[in-house]
């Protein structure tokens, strides 16, 4: 449902905010220091592998756009897509770009419900790349209010791939005709493109089916909405109901529809799920062959680590340079220290310099870097870095099925500066008073990177209903209280009075437990984070087991 329109103006302010956007690059004949994969996976692309391909403009996108200026707003202009949507851009090209000196451009994407960003003054929040920061590096920066969203008319189709992506082509190709902006070849802008969250998601689908963008720095973005909204058919219906509300009008009525249903009834009828499912990257991502750098947020709830991991690994994969970063913050509050927000920008700034700009003595730095709980970073050759001996611990217990005592809501400590707290405290997982815990002891100092493995044996019974029959688990590392990056994961279950198995992997973490510390896991009944199963009866888990990934070969950054 929608909100008041101040509360919903408040609210997406914020989400925009929180969405630290990135930088972008564009592809030449070096890799940088993508490195390499470790535990088998296939290696990434280096400087005597990859090789930008030939690109031809496509056809859809190759027509003269109609544009009109916005009187009275000398930055604004409307384009014309293709379906007679108008497009509201935005549009600062550096101090002294003409056509006898053209630069570099980088198209900056909105978050879910945002206009484009027009502030050339704002510094950006933990030095968050923006109009101000890109200009001072040289780059010309084109912004747009996505279809449905600010001045642009039309529906939001949740960056879809044929309608989104398709207004973003008729950007590029308006952007071609601009004296500032340099080209690659006639109708190919030297370009690449940064965002955050529904600004991460555009520039996938957008590099999917056009090989004008030069590269892309996708930050909080997702693979699949069924995994990232619909983890194991489980409604995530806190962050669902913040979106639903966020939206606004001018929205596809499945994105209404699916959250009252899910609202409802803990599931989501088919042709919803389907419609979702044809949003955003997914399977295009497959499709891209340009240097990408991902940048995850450790306590990320919406979009979890795994969303960047599954589309860095497909790059990778395919020998497309792609590099991953994890900071302290995304679409969450960061209860733990968050470290230099410097790093971070640095190398994204750098992954625009090397790629966009061909500036091939840029160094990019590690194929994967990742922050701990306590502000340090640290990096790898690859993802995943090479495995160690895991920790390991086995348990058992009885669980009521009962609403009270789950898992959350967090309570934010007083002085957290995190804009997204007051917002998300109520949907944030905390320890839970009614559990099965599992004490986790820690003998040497281990660096737990990646999804930590549940395996449970189990029997109970639920009451019927049409709600799903789920359990959800949490680590907690005890020596702060907090769930280890605010991450809960989703627990299929079959209550049927009759013995089962499972094994399900857990939400990715990155945490440095030090020698002698412990962790506790908790299977609980409940979460905010989630909406409610069917409740009613009990599990008894008679065995319990978690293995901890621990990895080595990392190093400290700096």
């Amino acid at each position: 449902m929608a909100a008041t329109a101040p509360w919903r103006r408040t609210t997406a302010t914020v989400l925009v905010t929180v969405a630290l956007v990135a930088a972008c690059s564009s592809s030449d004949d070096d890799a940088g220091s993508s490195g390499s994969a470790a535990d088998g996976a296939s290696p990434a692309a280096t400087a005597d592998t990859w090789h930008r391909p030939t690109c031809e403009v496509p056809e859809a996108a190759s027509a003269e756009v109609a544009a009109t200026p916005v009187p009275g707003v000398a930055t604004d202009v409307d384009v014309t897509s293709f379906d007679g949507t108008v497009i509201r851009a935005h549009w600062f090209p550096v101090a002294g770009a003409s056509a006898e000196a053209p630069a570099p451009t980088v198209l900056m994407g909105p978050g879910w419900g945002q206009p484009g960003d027009t502030n050339t003054q704002a510094v950006g929040v933990l030095g968050a790349l923006n109009i101000a920061s890109l200009g001072a590096a040289g780059y010309n920066v084109l912004t747009w209010d996505p279809r449905g969203f600010g001045a642009s008319t039309g529906v939001a189709m949740v960056d879809s791939v044929d309608f989104e992506a398709r207004d973003v082509q008729q950007l590029l190709t308006w952007l071609s005709t601009r004296p500032e902006a340099a080209l690659d070849t006639q109708g190919d802008p030297t370009s690449g493109m940064i965002g955050g969250s529904y600004g991460g998601g555009i520039q996938l689908v957008t590099a999917a089916i056009d090989c004008r963008v030069d590269a892309l720095v996708p930050v909080i973005a997702w693979h699949s909405l069924g995994t990232s909204l619909y983890k194991d058919d489980t409604f995530k219906q806190g962050w669902a109901g913040i979106l639903s509300q966020v939206a606004g009008d001018s929205v596809d009525p499945h994105v209404v529809s699916a959250n009252t249903a899910g609202t409802d009834t803990g599931v989501l009828p088919q042709d919803e799920v389907d419609w979702f499912l044809d949003r955003g990257p997914a399977d295009l991502v497959g499709d891209i062959a340009v240097p990408t750098l991902f940048v995850g947020g450790t306590v990320d709830t919406l979009f979890t680590l795994d969303e960047d991991v599954t589309n860095h690994a497909l790059l990778r994969d395919a020998g497309v340079p792609t590099a991953m970063f994890w900071f302290c913050g995304g679409h969450g509050v960061c209860l733990t220290d968050p470290g230099d927000p410097q790093p971070l920008q640095t190398a994204m700034i750098s992954w625009l310099d090397r790629y966009v700009k061909g500036d091939e003595s840029v160094d990019t730095g590690a194929a994967f870097t990742f922050v701990d709980q306590q502000g340090a970073l640290h990096t790898a050759d690859g993802y995943p870095p090479a495995a160690g001996d895991p920790v390991e611990a086995s348990g058992s217990g009885t669980l009521e099925l009962e609403p009270d005592g789950g898992a959350g809501p967090a309570t934010i400590p007083a002085g957290n500066g995190e804009l997204l707290a007051g917002l998300v405290a109520p949907i944030t997982p905390a320890p839970a008073a009614r559990a099965v815990s599992v004490a986790v002891h820690v003998d040497e100092e281990a660096m737990i990177v990646g999804a930590p493995e549940l395996t449970i044996e189990y029997s109970g019974t639920a009451v019927d209903g049409v709600r799903p029959t789920r359990l959800f688990a949490q680590l907690v590392d005890d020596s702060t209280g907090v769930v280890v990056g605010n991450q809960i994961t989703p627990v299929p279950v079959t209550l049927d009075g009759e013995s089962h198995e499972a094994t399900v992997p857990l939400e990715i973490v990155a945490h440095r437990a030090p020698a002698g510390s412990t962790l506790t896991l908790q299977l609980v009944a409940t979460t905010p984070a989630y909406g409610q199963p069917r409740l009613g009866g009990s599990v008894e888990l008679t065995d319990v087991h978690i293995s901890l990934p621990v990895v080595t070969g990392t190093s400290p950054l700096g």
